[in-house]
């Protein structure tokens, strides 16, 4: 080996010329030049092929690419083969879940005004006008959905750290890089309807939550899935039940209130969310029917955490507790209350069957009981907190300003 380098370095000297060959150049014409990966004008008369990829370590053929840049060494090559396996089933989640793009998908605008008709301004003047019966409080929740739902890059950066489930061309055309694209793009739209929505309501600075968004996908997002797809299909699992019910229950007091047009968004988003959340409920199902100790272990690990919500990084630059001070208002109104966490930690134990689950391990026989009370115990302890705050805010409901809709406060 250090005979053959030797001698490439000989020849590079003694023949100058050989090197101009790797340099791009606009003289070589189309009969001489062979496009290369990293866009390098080779004439093949001077540098063979074989020359080429021995020396810069690069193939000419672009069918190559994925194959070069799989993975060999995973820190979790049990779950990698594991979520392998199951592949053709995320396929079927691609064609069966996933709504199909254009057309036939529902898009943001079918919920919006069109301002190319004649009676544009009657229908923009029908969503301001349902829009000023809500609430200042519950507009405080809607948009802290809405700057959620806008830092999906941060999401789909997430779901290509998981081994085994990543994009690596941005192609790629494997089940799992085919589900995070169909995902996103689904998802993508949910921030676009929401913030269209508070454009046209008129009652927000729209400045001020940008800035908030920015910050956010800036900050980035860490839920601990450590780069583990038992992990992060648990923490989406739970994530998307989450969601649902947040953009459910705000829809349901928008009806209350009288925007009906926020309660058809906020139904058709809680759909999109109640949809994914079945999906990825089931790729945990698939790892259970073959490594059941393996995402028991990660389930309780994560329960005797605390599942991170993906805002938690949110400010708007100015109020460094804006995330805490958006939360208690979802929590006030009953949005999303602790409740509502201890009840999804039961709907996943019921979903999974954790009840009736066999075949454990004696660690796993641990776990599976540990979870199995858990919802209970959660829920106990949620009664007892949510009972505390109450009588606490019996006599006078704290406020707080928000700089989204102009200071006023709620």
């Amino acid at each position: 080996m250090y005979r053959s380098n030797a001698s490439l370095v000989v020849l590079l000297a003694a023949v100058p010329e050989m090197a101009s060959a790797f340099a791009p150049s606009p003289f070589v014409t189309n009969s001489h030049r062979v496009s290369t990966q990293v866009n390098v004008a080779v004439d093949p008369e001077t540098v063979t092929k074989k020359e080429y990829e021995d020396i810069c370590g690069v193939s000419f053929d672009q069918g190559t690419l994925e194959d070069r840049l799989k993975r060999t060494n995973y820190l979790y090559p049990k779950h990698v083969e594991v979520i392998e396996d199951f592949a053709p089933l995320v396929d079927e989640m691609v064609d069966n879940i996933l709504l199909e793009t254009g057309d036939k998908a529902w898009q943001p605008q079918d919920y919006l005004p069109d301002l190319t008709k004649e009676d544009w301004y009657d229908q923009v003047k029908d969503v301001r006008e349902m829009a000023a019966t809500v609430p200042d409080d519950l507009l405080i929740v809607l948009i802290g959905d809405m700057v959620t739902e806008e830092a999906l890059p941060t999401y789909q950066t997430l779901l290509n750290t998981f081994e085994g489930c990543d994009d690596p061309t941005g192609t790629t055309d494997s089940a799992w890089a085919r589900w995070s694209r169909g995902w996103t793009s689904e998802e993508n739209r949910h921030g676009d309807l929401l913030n269209k929505y508070l454009y046209l309501g008129g009652r927000c600075d729209m400045r001020s939550i940008e800035v908030t968004i920015q910050h956010l996908i800036t900050s980035g997002f860490n839920p601990g899935a450590e780069k583990d797809p038992y992990r992060g299909f648990v923490y989406t699992s739970f994530q998307e039940r989450a969601t649902k019910i947040s953009h459910g229950n705000v829809g349901k007091l928008a009806k209350v209130s009288g925007d009906k047009n926020l309660q058809r968004i906020c139904a058709k988003i809680a759909g999109d969310e109640g949809r994914h959340e079945k999906a990825y409920q089931s790729f945990c199902t698939e790892i259970l029917k073959r490594d059941p100790d393996g995402l028991l272990s990660v389930f309780g690990d994560m329960m005797r955490g605390q599942i991170v919500m993906p805002a938690e990084l949110m400010t708007d630059g100015k109020d460094p507790d804006l995330y805490e001070n958006f939360s208690n208002v979802a929590q006030r109104l009953g949005v999303y209350t602790a409740l509502d966490y201890a009840e999804i930690i039961g709907h996943l134990v019921k979903q999974w069957d954790l009840e009736n689950l066999e075949g454990l391990s004696s660690e796993g026989e641990k776990e599976r009981e540990y979870l199995c009370k858990l919802p209970e115990r959660y829920t106990k302890l949620a009664q007892r907190s949510m009972n505390k705050a109450k009588k606490i805010t019996d006599d006078e409901v704290p406020t707080k300003s928000f700089n989204w809709i102009y200071g006023r406060a709620v």
